[in-house]
C-alpha cells in the first residue's frame, strides 16, 4: 500500500486535541481520517509526529497514512482539503514516502512556538491564538531563567502528572525568546526545539518563565525548580492558546522538494 506524509496546519480551538476521542468529540485526527474515508471507504488510522492537546495549534504538524490507490500527491492534498472545508484544518502538502517512514518514530526533532502578548486592552484578532498578560515582561530575566533548562535533564518538575512517557529525562536543545512590536503592547515569542517533549512540558516551562518575566521569580529559581524533580515546584501551567507546533525534523526531509 502506498504511504503518504501529510504536512498539516490547524487551529486547535474547536478540537479536543489531535488524538481521536471517544464519542462525538471533535479531534484533528478524526477530521482527517473522516476525510480519508470519503476518498477510500473503510476505517483509517493515521499517525502524527505529536499529539497536541486541546486548544493547541499547528503550522507544521506531520502525519502519515496508507492508501490502496497510488494517488498523485497534489490531487490527494486537494481532495483532502475539499472534505476538510468545515474545519480549520489545511493539508499544506502531501508527498509519497517509503513504507518504513513513520511520522512519529522517524522524527528526530520537534519544534514549538509559544506566543505571549502583553497589553491591557483585550486582544481581538488573536483571541485563542496568544496568551495575554497585562504587563510587559523582563526579556533578559526570562532568557537567564531559560538557560538553566537547556541540555539533558530530568524534567519531572515540568511534566504532567498523567504523562505516559517512560522516562522524564529529555534533552532540550534550544529556547530562543524574542520580543516584537504588537499594537498597543508587546509580543514575546518562545521557540523551543528538542527531539521530543513530555506531556505539558512546553506549557509548564512557559508558565514558569512568565513568573520570572513578571518579577515573581528570580532566574535562578528555575534551576532550583528543575533540580527539585517535583511537579509541585513548577510555576503555573500556561493556557494552550499561544502554543503552536511549527515543525518536525527527519533524517531526510520528506517535504524538501515541495
Amino acid at each position: 500500500m502506498p504511504r503518504f506524509a501529510l504536512l498539516i496546519e490547524y487551529d486547535g480551538g474547536p478540537f479536543h486535541g489531535w488524538q481521536r476521542q471517544p464519542g462525538d468529540q471533535p479531534s484533528v485526527q478524526r477530521a482527517i481520517e473522516d476525510a480519508l474515508g470519503k476518498l477510500q471507504p473503510g476505517p483509517h488510522t493515521i499517525a502524527a509526529a505529536g499529539r497536541t492537546d486541546s486548544g493547541v495549534h499547528a503550522t507544521g504538524q506531520v502525519a502519515h497514512c496508507d492508501l490502496i490507490k497510488d494517488w498523485d500527491p497534489l490531487k490527494l492534498a486537494g481532495a483532502l482539503n475539499a472534505h476538510l472545508r468545515k474545519w480549520p484544518v489545511s493539508v499544506l502538502a502531501v508527498v509519497a514516502v517509503p513504507a518504513d517512514f513513520h511520522a512519529r518514530f522517524s522524527a528526530i526533532e520537534r519544534r514549538y512556538l509559544f506566543r505571549v502578548v502583553a497589553r491591557r486592552a483585550p486582544v481581538t484578532y488573536d483571541v485563542g491564538r496568544v496568551w495575554q498578560v497585562l504587563r510587559p515582561l523582563d526579556l533578559e530575566a526570562m532568557r537567564a531563567g531559560a538557560a538553566h533548562l537547556i541540555g539533558k535533564h530530568d524534567f519531572t518538575t515540568f511534566r504532567a502528572v498523567h504523562c505516559q512517557a517512560k522516562s522524564p529525562v529529555k534533552t532540550l536543545d534550544e529556547i530562543v525568546i524574542t520580543q516584537h512590536a504588537y499594537p498597543s503592547g508587546v509580543e514575546y515569542r518562545f521557540a523551543l526545539r528538542a527531539r521530543s517533549f513530555l506531556h505539558n512540558q512546553v506549557r509548564s516551562i512557559i508558565g514558569t518563565l512568565d513568573r520570572v518575566g513578571a518579577g515573581a521569580w528570580q532566574p535562578d529559581q528555575v534551576k532550583s525548580a528543575l533540580e527539585a524533580q517535583d511537579r509541585a515546584a513548577c510555576g503555573p501551567v500556561s493556557p494552550p492558546d499561544g502554543l503552536y507546533m511549527t515543525g518536525v525534523g527527519y533524517p531526510v526531509d520528506p517535504f524538501a522538494a515541495v
